[in-house]
C-alpha cells in the first residue's frame, strides 16, 4: 500500500482555496499510485482558526464543504481530512461544542471520523477553548491494513521519553495494545529552531518502543505570527528514517507499506539543513512571505538605518517578495552619521530594491521650535531623541497608508525583550519580521546569507550599532554587550532561570537585576507591538501572556513559569 502526504499550505478560513490544494494533491497521489492520502491537522480550514470556530456560519461552511470534498475527490483514493465535528453530546454532559477531528473520505462520502485525544494549552495553544477530548483510540481498516489515527498532541505524552505524563492517557500506546499496523499523525506543528530534530527522536523513540511505524503530516506555511515547517516524515519499526518531505514549501511524500514484511520501506528522504542559521532564514522567508500574501499586499516598505537589523529584514524581504516589491527608506537626521547612509545604499545596491530619501532635519526643528515654550529650562534627553523615532514612524506610515505597501518593523527581539525601541516610532508596522531573533543570531544570520558574497554590506557587520538619535551614541551606551545581554535572555525567557541561577552562571549582579528589571517594564510596549514571526519556543507573542500591572518582587520557577520584576 502506498501512502500519500499532502503537505499543504493553507489560508485560514479560505474553503475553497484550501480544498483545491488538497485535490491537486490527491490528484498527484493517484497518478503515484498512492491508496491513501493524509492530510494536515485542520487541513480543511486551515490551522489556528482561533475564534472563528465561535461563528456558526463558518462551521457549517466547514461542512458543507466537507461534503462536497468527498464527492470530489477520486474514488479509488482514500483521504483523511483535517475538520471540526459538533460535539452533540455537549449539551447533556456541559463539555465543549465541537471536537478536533479527521474525516476519512472515500467513495463519495465520509466513511469515519476520528477525534484529537490530547488537546494543548501551552505556549500558543489554547485548544480546551473549543474542543472536548476524544475518549477512544481512533483506527481504521484500508484493504485488510489497520491503521492507528492520531491528531498532533496525541503523539506528544509518551512517559518513558518525557520521564512524565502531561495527560492521562498515551494514545499510542493505546493503538500498539489494539496491534494496528502503522499509525499515522496528522499535525499542525509550528516551527522554533531545532524543534525537528527533537520530534524526530521523540517519535523515534515511540517507533522503537512500541514496534509501530509512523508516518508524520505537518502543515507548512505561515498564518498570522506562527510559521509551520512542514518536514513530513515516516519511520518504520526500527525507528529508521524512510521518507522525509521538504522544509518550507508544500510538497508530497510517498512511502509504501510491506503488507509482507508489516513495515514501510525506504523512500525519498530530504536533506537536513546545514545550520540553524540556514533553517531559521527559510523560516523568516516563508513567514513574511505567507503573511504579506495572505492579508492581501504585494509590497512592503521599511526604514533603511544602514544598520544590521534592517539591512536582515531587507534581505528577507527581497527573497520573499523579489526585489520590486521592497521599497527602502532613508531617512537620516542631523545626528546620522555617513556611513548610515552610505551602508543603507550599499546594500539597496546589492539587493537591487528602490530606495527613497527623506532628510528629516527641518521637521525635528519644527518640533523643537512646537515645544520650546513647554520644555523650557530642562535637557535635552529621551523625549528629544524619540520624536525623531516618531517621526520616521509617522514619514513610513504615511507612505504605507498612500501606496499601500505593507510597513514591516525591523526591531530584534533583544530590543523587543528591554525595550531598547520607540512605541509610534520604531515600533510602527504591520509586521515585525525578526521580533523573535536575538541581535547575536542577527548578526550570525546575516555571515550566514554572505558566505558565497557579499549581500550584507561588511560595515555594518563590524560597525557598532546605534540608533544615532544623538551624537556619537552607540547601543552599548544603555545596555550591556549583546553577548551579555542575550545569554542573561536566553536564561531568564527561555531555560526559566531565576536572577540567582543567573547570576551563578557568571553574571554581574547588578547588569542581572537591571536586565530584568528593563523586561517587565517593557510589557506594556510589547503589549502594543505589531505581530512579530515566532521562531524559537518563547516568542514575544500568542503565547507570551504577562500582565503589565503587576508588582511580583522576584524571579520565579514556580510551575515553569517566568514572572517578572516590577518596580
Amino acid at each position: 500500500m502506498k501512502i500519500a502526504i499532502a503537505q499543504i499550505n493553507p489560508t485560514i478560513g479560505d474553503l475553497p482555496g484550501n480544498t483545491q490544494k488538497i485535490l491537486e494533491m490527491a490528484r498527484k497521489a493517484v497518478v503515484e499510485g498512492a491508496r491513501l492520502l493524509l492530510t494536515p491537522e485542520l487541513s480543511l480550514c486551515g490551522y489556528p482558526p482561533r475564534d472563528l470556530l465561535l461563528s456558526p456560519s463558518f462551521l457549517e461552511a466547514m461542512d458543507i464543504g466537507l461534503q462536497q470534498l468527498a464527492r470530489d475527490l477520486p474514488s479509488e483514493l482514500a483521504v483523511l481530512i483535517g475538520t471540526v465535528e459538533e460535539n452533540f453530546k455537549a449539551h447533556k454532559t456541559g463539555g465543549k461544542t465541537l471536537f478536533n477531528s479527521m474525516a476519512l473520505l472515500e467513495k463519495g462520502r465520509v466513511k469515519q471520523v476520528f477525534h484529537k485525544r490530547l488537546l494543548p494549552t501551552y505556549d500558543v495553544f489554547d485548544e480546551h477553548r473549543y474542543f472536548e477530548p476524544g475518549s477512544e483510540a481512533n483506527y481504521f481498516t484500508l484493504d485488510n491494513v489497520h491503521i492507528g489515527v492520531t491528531i498532533c498532541e496525541d503523539l506528544w505524552n509518551d512517559e518513558e521519553f518525557w520521564g512524565k505524563r502531561s495527560y492521562i492517557t498515551n494514545p499510542i500506546s493505546d493503538l500498539a495494545i489494539l496491534g494496528v499496523d502503522f499509525i499515522v499523525n496528522l499535525s499542525a506543528s509550528p516551527y522554533s529552531v531545532s524543534k525537528q530534530k527533537f520530534r524526530e527522536a521523540m517519535l523515534k523513540y515511540s517507533a522503537v518502543r512500541f514496534q509501530q511505524p509512523i508516518i508524520y503530516a505537518n502543515q507548512v506555511g505561515g498564518n498570522d505570527d506562527l510559521i509551520f515547517d512542514g518536514r513530513s516524515f515516516a519511520l518504520n519499526r526500527q525507528g529508521e528514517m524512510v521518507c522525509r518531505t521538504y522544509g518550507f514549501e508544500q510538497d508530497l511524500g510517498i512511502v509504501e507499506f510491506d503488507e509482507v514484511q508489516r513495515d514501510l520501506q525506504l523512500a525519498s528522504v530530504a536533506p537536513e539543513y546545514e545550520s540553524e542559521d540556514e533553517e531559521i532564514w527559510h523560516a523568516l522567508v516563508l513567514g513574511l512571505r505567507d503573511y504579506v500574501r495572505k492579508c492581501g499586499f504585494s509590497k512592503v516598505v521599511l526604514g533603511l538605518s544602514g544598520g544590521v537589523d534592517s539591512s536582515l529584514v531587507a534581505a528577507v524581504a527581497t527573497t520573499a517578495l523579489g526585489k520590486e516589491n521592497v521599497l527602502g527608506v532613508l531617512m537620516p537626521s542631523p545626528y546620522s552619521s555617513e556611513h548610515s547612509i552610505s551602508d543603507a545604499l550599499v546594500l539597496a545596491e546589492n539587493l537591487d530594491i528602490k530606495t527613497h530619501i527623506i532628510q528629516i532635519g527641518e521637521l525635528m526643528q519644527g518640533y523643537d521650535k512646537t515645544l520650546a515654550q513647554l520644555f523650557a529650562g530642562t535637557e535635552f534627553g529621551l523625549a528629544e531623541e524619540n520624536i525623531q523615532s516618531r517621526i520616521r514612524g509617522n514619514l513610513l506610515m504615511a507612505i504605507s497608508n498612500k501606496f499601500g505597501h505593507l510597513l514591516l518593523s525591523t526591531g530584534n527581539k533583544s530590543e523587543m525583550a528591554v525595550g531598547y525601541s520607540t512605541l509610534y516610532g520604531d515600533m510602527n508596522g504591520g509586521l515585525a519580521v525578526i521580533a523573535d531573533v536575538p541581535k547575536t543570531r542577527v548578526y550570525s544570520i546575516c555571515r550566514w546569507l554572505n558566505r558565497n558574497g557579499e549581500i550584507i554590506p561588511q560595515n555594518v557587520l563590524t560597525k557598532a550599532p546605534s540608533a544615532e538619535l544623538k551624537p556619537g551614541q552607540v547601543d552599548q551606551d544603555s545596555l550591556p554587550s549583546y553577548d551579555i545581554l542575550d545569554d542573561i535572555l536566553q536564561r531568564l525567557i527561555h531555560d526559566y532561570q531565576s536572577s540567582a541561577q543567573i547570576m551563578a552562571a557568571g553574571h554581574d549582579p547588578v547588569v542581572v537585576d537591571r536586565v530584568i528589571k528593563l523586561v517587565a517594564r517593557a510589557e506594556f510596549k510589547r503589549r502594543q507591538a505589531p505581530p512579530g514571526l515566532k521562531i524559537t519556543d518563547r516568542a514575544f507573542g500568542t503565547g507570551w501572556r504577562m500582565p503589565i500591572a503587576s508588582k511580583w518582587a522576584a524571579i520565579k520557577n514556580s510551575y515553569h513559569q517566568v514572572f517578572s520584576l516590577r518596580q
